[in-house]
């Protein structure tokens, strides 16, 4: 595979991002891939090759305030021509700007697929540009940086990222497009205690001043306001000032060096603080094996390569907490945590208490607990995201046709002699994937928008239910299930998207159903159940019930809206009906016996003579077809009886009827 690696930083430069690079040059070389590097260079005219014919170094000019940035334009027509000679596969950029723009150029151009791995969480660094030190400029330039973020993750057909945390902030900034954790790999047998030698940790610690048998903490990397310096200077003072013997070898340099070398003095510090300056990257590894342990109070990193670093070297690490560090600092065992110089003071202590033997157990548990960042990790997972990337890239559609609708984009995609694809695209999606007439959409975008335009449609029909009536979570759940294609992520998107929207709320339905099946003269037990089955829990019910005050007057409201239908009835038949439909409404055995007793039924007795009668004669018309004499007046009794009246009251109006004495005789 023929690789680019485009990078504004690169060694001789010592930082994360231009070790990484390093790493995958490395890597890529000893798999037997050909691999290019593109980086800058202090000066002016033309681009130059290194001696090796791998580096490519175009002019820029050097930022001293951003720690010796090189910023390079993005117009480069030699390097053009250059780029063009190596017919690449792909395009592998590690910076967002200057290189990384020219990176973009080409791989347009050149129809190279481009894979962008994001190191830097820029939000950390606008101080660097803030200089009136304006709270709205910083807040300002921290939506700026989220917006340019998002330009170019999404002109990439996939992102790497070193972290769960940095992939975090990417999900924040509503970038769509794949994004792989990879942690850089790291060539760790470089930093393996055992290549280290008495005389070399000797003379590094003589170099800084200290004595050889004490115990010495280091720090490694770039001494800039981010990375929170004061706090581990202000923890040292303190525990010193407390009996702790410890010392501090700081190494590296940048914009804040001078100001921390006097703050250092200042704290009467100057013999047991000593700054190095910056050091070539291939001695770093004995300075850390000059350690007995590491420390950083920097809450700024995307993976912490320094810490890994220090792991693999044999150091237990001092840290604020970082959900970076969770892998790999495990407190009381593979180093300690601090909040503040209080703290780092406290756990300073316990570290120069531990004795040879316990720090030797802590030292062996910090190098496995580097193992799985090997280089050759790394690759491997390098490599399958590259052979994705190519392939999706050569699978690609491209956008022929887009038609504006109401509240859509109609697009049409075409890939050689297959039939054309038509999908319906929110305005969202068409301009969060930079979709446009004549643009390639690589076939995980498709298979997106494909599943964005099921749930968007799913949606829509969701609110079109909504405007009917109220509907309860489980309700739109179930009938989503049911009724559309949507896989049960989209439909906890869309529950989601209808609950942040307001449209689903199941407080509110819960009190506007209570209310409604209240005044439907519904009963507590009924509307419980009935609630239940649309996934409200009886405890949520039931607070909303306990706002009520009027369950006996629904009661017996309801019980004088069937006494009032019930005029030719028994007194015993319309209390029974009654009784069953205060139950059946949700009303208690013993509250709907509570209420009838209370009914005024003198108009139902009134009416009882007169309603006998009329049952009588009903139950004559039904059954003297069939039944005479003895059977047809037993039928009528038993019609009569089930009916609700005495059985008194029967007999005696039966035996006053006429018609009775007729049959028999």
């Amino acid at each position: 595979m023929r690789i680019g690696l485009f990078t504004d930083t690169y060694p001789p430069e010592i930082n994360g991002v231009a070790n990484s690079t390093y790493i995958v040059f490395q890597e890529m070389l000893k798999h037997g891939h050909e691999v290019y590097v593109v980086t800058t260079r202090t000066g002016i005219f033309r681009a130059v090759w290194d001696e090796d014919g791998r580096v490519l170094r175009l002019a820029g000019i050097e930022l001293k305030f951003l720690y010796g940035y090189q910023m390079s334009s993005f117009i480069h027509p030699f390097a053009i021509e250059e780029i063009r000679k190596l017919h690449l596969d792909l395009i592998h950029t590690q910076t967002e700007f200057g290189i990384g723009i020219f990176a973009r150029k080409c791989a347009r151009e050149f129809r190279i697929p481009l894979v962008m791995t994001y190191h830097t969480t820029y939000e950390d660094y606008t101080h660097y540009f803030n200089f009136i030190h304006s709270e709205r400029l910083d807040h300002e330039m921290k939506e700026r940086v989220a917006d340019v973020t998002k330009l170019y993750a999404d002109a990439s057909m996939e992102v790497i990222v070193p972290s769960e945390k940095t992939k975090e902030s990417l999900l924040s900034y509503q970038i769509y497009k794949k994004i792989n954790v990879i942690p850089t790999g790291l060539m760790l047998d470089r930093f393996s205690p055992e290549h280290g030698t008495p005389e070399r940790k000797a003379e590094i610690r003589k170099q800084a001043g200290f004595s050889d048998d004490g115990r010495v903490v280091i720090y490694v990397g770039r001494i800039a306001e981010e990375k929170a310096l004061d706090i581990v200077i202000r923890g040292f003072a303190q525990a010193i000032q407390n009996g702790t013997d410890v010392r501090l070898l700081i190494v590296g340099g940048g914009p804040d060096l001078d100001r921390l070398k006097e703050f250092a003095a200042d704290l009467s510090l100057s013999g047991s603080v000593s700054f190095t300056g910056p050091i070539e990257s291939a001695k770093v590894p004995d300075y850390y094996r000059a350690a007995d342990a590491f420390i950083s109070a920097s809450l700024s990193e995307t993976q912490g390569m320094t810490f890994i670093e220090a792991l693999a070297s044999g150091l237990p690490l001092f840290a604020r907490r970082d959900e970076v560090l969770s892998d790999l600092l495990i407190d009381g065992r593979t180093g300690w945590y601090f909040d503040d110089e209080q703290t780092l003071a406290a756990v300073l202590k316990v570290f120069c208490e531990t004795d040879d033997e316990q720090l030797k157990e802590m030292s062996q548990a910090c190098v496995k607990q580097a193992s799985p960042y090997s280089s050759e990790v790394f690759y491997n997972q390098l490599m399958e995201v590259y052979n994705r990337v190519i392939d999706d890239y050569e699978d690609m559609f491209v956008l022929t046709k887009a038609k504006a609708k109401a509240n859509t984009i109609q697009v049409t995609l075409s890939r050689g002699l297959e039939k054309e694809i038509v999908l319906d695209v929110s305005l969202d999606d068409f301009y969060e994937y930079g979709l446009k007439k004549g643009r390639g959409v690589s076939v995980s975008t498709v298979e997106t928008l494909r599943k964005n335009e099921i749930e968007n449609k799913a949606y829509q029909r969701c609110l079109n239910k909504l405007a009917v009536r109220d509907r309860s979570v489980k309700e739109i759940e179930e009938w989503l299930r049911f009724n559309t294609e949507c896989d049960q992520a989209q439909i906890h998107t869309i529950i989601d998207r209808l609950c942040d929207s307001g449209y689903l709320n199941d407080e509110t339905f819960t009190e506007s159903e209570v209310l409604r099946l209240k005044t439907a003269l519904n009963g507590e037990e009924k509307i419980i159940h009935e609630l239940s089955a649309k996934g409200i829990s009886e405890e949520a019910v039931k607070d909303v019930l306990s706002r009520y005050k009027d369950e006996e007057d629904n009661a017996r409201i309801l019980a004088q809206k069937l006494l009032r239908s019930k005029r030719n009835a028994s007194s015993r038949r319309t209390m029974d009906v009654i009784r069953t439909k205060l139950v059946q409404h949700g009303f208690s055995v013993d509250l709907a016996n509570t209420v009838i007793s209370k009914l005024d039924l003198s108009a139902v007795a009134q009416r009882e003579p007169d309603n006998l009668g009329r049952q009588i004669e009903k139950a004559k018309r039904k059954y003297s077809r069939k039944y005479s004499g003895t059977e047809l007046r037993a039928r009528i009794y038993k019609s009569c009886m089930q009916q609700g009246y005495s059985s008194s009251d029967v007999v005696r109006v039966l035996d006053g009827m006429e018609w009775f004495e007729d049959e028999e005789n």
